[in-house]
């Protein structure tokens, strides 16, 4: 898909300077512009690159003036930075503006959907499921039965939503996630094996929540597993049954979360972070990565550390423990003394 200057300035508010015909279509950092390519200044460090990139057109400040004669075409805003993000987003709505049902597909009986549905080619769409409008569920994708679909969804291709599952309004999830599969729920048996408990509850995400590839947000054994409002999730996290995930908590990748925990809102948790079961992590809580969580965290603290104490403790501690060595040898030089 191609666009203009002309084009691209008229979504942007902005004003062009030289070849308002100059066609784009695709992005490129400035010093890697090539011909067809569309890029942006915001940053002065790069400026020496506006001379000598080969990127049809670029997005400056309405106060850049150059040095020197430029190749690019211009197009002046207030602010590059935040039009370029605006124009991405913008790029991003255009590709993934599409609907209709591809073939082949299975959609069972009894399900219910609204306007502008895309279908991919090699779903399923099991019975009673209900979906909004402007959904877009992408090839290879699995709905269970009875699963609920907001407006606006986007479900990227090899998503499996199983059964029962409750998507609310704008929800993105990445490819390979799995919404909705069994806790990790056995009962150990006197000869030593174990039963499987049944899962048999569900698992809740809450409007305007994203959520990253290869996840695994596990149902409830009874109840629901619940992510709330505007929470965004990292690749490969694991969410465990009856979790509660607090409304705009991020949390970053390979973090994983045991049964029954409540995390608050507004907190941010670091890769790599493990948090054992039935804890209860207040609001606004920064845990660094690689730490391990093994006791409940009241509003606000920061934490880091396996196990994980205040993060101010920890850096100061971290200084003791590099000395370490020295600080031994010294204690046994004074034992000499004695």
């Amino acid at each position: 898909m191609k666009f203009t200057a002309l084009q691209i300035a008229g979504i942007l508010e902005g004003e062009v300077v030289g070849n308002p015909n100059a066609e784009v279509y695709k992005l490129a950092k400035i010093e890697e512009g090539t011909p067809g390519s569309l890029t942006f200044l915001a940053n002065p460090k790069y400026i020496h690159y506006i001379y000598s990139t080969e990127a049809s057109i670029a997005i400056v400040n309405k106060s850049f003036e150059p040095e020197q004669p430029v190749k690019t075409t211009l197009i002046k805003v207030e602010d590059a930075y935040q039009s370029f993000s605006k124009l991405l987003e913008y790029y991003n709505q255009i590709k993934l503006m599409k609907s209709g049902i591809e073939q082949p597909s299975v959609i069972s009986e009894g399900v219910v959907y609204g306007t502008d549905l895309y279908l991919g080619s090699f779903c399923y769409v099991g019975q009673n499921v209900k979906i909004g409008n402007n959904v877009k569920i992408y090839p290879n994708s699995f709905i269970g039965d009875n699963v609920v679909i907001g407006d606006n969804c986007v479900l990227f291709a090899g998503v499996r939503v199983y059964s029962e599952s409750v998507l609310g309004n704008h929800v993105v999830i990445h490819s390979g996630t799995i919404i909705g599969s069994d806790g990790f729920g056995f009962a150990p048996q006197e000869d030593g094996s174990y039963k499987k408990v049944p899962q048999i509850g569900n698992v809740i995400i809450e409007d305007n929540v994203e959520i990253g590839s290869c996840s695994t947000i596990d149902r409830a054994t009874l109840g629901s597993t619940i992510i709330r409002k505007g929470v965004k999730l990292d690749n490969q996290i694991q969410v465990a049954h009856n979790v509660e995930i607090g409304q705009n908590t991020v949390i970053a990748s390979q973090t994983g979360i045991a049964g029954s925990t409540k995390i608050g809102k507004n907190c941010m948790i670091g890769g790599q972070v493990g948090i054992v079961g039935h804890i209860t992590i207040g609001d606004n809580v920064k845990i660094q990565a690689q730490s391990g969580i093994a006791k409940s965290l009241k509003d606000g603290e920061v934490v880091q550390g396996s196990p994980a104490f205040a993060y101010g403790d920890f850096a100061k501690s971290f200084i003791h423990f590099k000395n370490l060595p020295k600080i031994i040898k010294d204690i046994e030089d004074l034992k000499k003394e004695k």
